[in-house]
């Protein structure tokens, strides 16, 4: 039953990375595609999430918190350049 679950979230969490990566390339302002890329970094924890409770170990939980932190940092620092138009002031 867990296989079947995964499998599904897996496939859904897929699906969701192909639409985020769609409007991320697409997108119409910056903005949308600064909030495709914090999305694209969300559905990658949940993806690599799911690789750890598959394959029992705690290295990907691990790489997990880095994904997610880089993804924060990474969206903060768009999120000011496109407010301010520089990184360091």
């Amino acid at each position: 039953m867990l296989n079947v679950a995964i499998s599904i979230a897996a496939v859904l969490l897929g699906a969701a990375m192909v639409l985020s990566l769609y409007r991320l390339l697409v997108g119409p302002s910056v903005p949308d595609r600064v909030l495709a890329l914090d999305t694209v970094f969300v559905n990658t924890v949940g993806l690599v999430l799911l690789l750890g409770i598959v394959f029992e170990t705690d290295l990907y939980f691990e790489a997990v918190l880095i994904i997610a932190m880089m993804g924060f940092v990474g969206t903060c620092a768009l999120a000011k350049y496109v407010l301010r138009g520089d990184l360091m002031e």
